[in-house]
């Protein structure tokens, strides 16, 4: 299996391991503040009636975090009379807090507070993160919750998608009703998605492709939205049933249809079949390869590496060589000032394609 497309199996697999905890939703009275000590700001000992409170879960580690925080800092800017608590919860190490908040200066200009372990617990054992967090299943971060002047969580969130809901807790027209609900509906979603990610692992593990086809289609009947996620899976397990005429018309299905403005889903579909690691795939499936590929790097706009690596294969494997060449250099100079910059492969390739269009 090749790496892109077990990194894909891989985060959606995870979604088995969403909490199912209900102790804490959207509407509920807000956890009491148990934190050991604030290293910056002035501490906060309780919620007062007619204030509004942001609650945010943090780690020294967490990369995303580091994103986060300094859009949190903006927010508590504009929204002076708002008070911003950033929590550190399961850090290896509390004592990396404090240089950490150091480092970050005025880009984490907020009160930040440790999460309160007991003498020799688990990371996990944090009060904070017991009654914040895994009460209230979220099971990554950055999170974070609104508290609104009643004391009631109003929003719960990742910190970049919580401005407008903010905005609309202080001014006082948010819809605390209709907050209720669409977080039991995505808590609902997050629960048939993990029933759904156990049983195509144990399809997965049984080996049988027929098995797993069947699981996926019985995920699509009851949650058709899932199929941009779950559309590439299928099209393998045909492939591997050796239903090829199958495997193609869905193939296709997914290009023009279900997929034809997700350039992601493109993309993973296009490779999935033009990947060096897999089968070799017949040429019906790299016609297929190729308009997932060149219509991905349509709606990119030219400027995604990995997209732009992918189109190149795609056109290689097609017998367009030069045009690989050219499409590949692209790729690469995409990749420059990135993480992709390192791969191999991808520079590899290239010398293949100009070694080939030499012949």
């Amino acid at each position: 299996m090749s790496k892109r497309f077990a990194a894909f199996l891989a985060v959606f697999a995870g979604l088995a391991t969403v909490a199912r905890a209900d102790d804490l939703t959207v509407g509920d009275p807000a956890p009491k503040l148990q934190v050991k000590e604030f290293v910056k700001g002035e501490p906060v000992k309780e919620f007062e009636k007619g204030k509004t409170y942001v609650v945010e879960f943090w780690a020294t580690w967490c990369g995303p975090c580091r994103t986060s925080i300094p859009h949190l800092t903006e927010l508590q800017k504009k929204h002076k009379d708002v008070t911003f608590i950033g929590v550190s919860v399961w850090e290896e190490s509390q004592a990396a807090v404090a240089p950490y908040v150091k480092e970050m200066g005025d880009k984490m200009d907020y009160r930040v507070a440790l999460d309160s372990l007991p003498e020799g617990g688990d990371r996990n054992d944090g009060k904070m993160a017991r009654t914040w967090m895994a009460a209230a299943g979220e099971n990554g971060i950055p999170a974070a919750f609104i508290v609104n002047g009643d004391g009631k969580v109003a929003w719960i969130g990742h910190p970049m998608s919580m401005e407008e809901p903010l905005e609309k807790v202080i001014s006082g027209s948010w819809d605390l009703g209709a907050a209720v609900a669409e977080r039991k509906e995505a808590k609902v979603r997050e629960r048939k998605i993990a029933e759904i990610s156990g049983k195509i692992r144990e399809a997965q593990q049984s080996g049988d492709s027929n098995a797993l086809v069947k699981v996926v289609d019985e995920a699509l009947a009851d949650m058709p939205s899932l199929e941009p996620a779950l559309g590439t899976m299928k099209f393998q397990a045909l492939r591997k049933a050796g239903e090829s005429e199958k495997a193609v018309t869905y193939a296709k299905h997914l290009v023009e249809k279900v997929c034809k403005d997700n350039a992601n889903a493109l993309n993973q579909i296009a490779w999935s079949i033009v990947d060096p690691e897999a089968e070799k795939a017949d040429a019906k499936c790299v016609e297929v390869a190729l308009a997932a590929a060149r219509r991905a790097d349509e709606l990119s706009k030219g400027k995604d590496a990995p997209i732009a690596d992918t189109y190149a294969k795609a056109l290689f494997d097609s017998g367009k060589v030069d045009e690989a060449v050219t499409t590949q250099e692209r790729a690469v100079n995409l990749a420059k000032g990135t993480p992709l910059e390192q791969d191999q492969g991808m520079k590899d390739r290239l010398e293949q394609y100009r070694k080939a269009a030499k012949k």
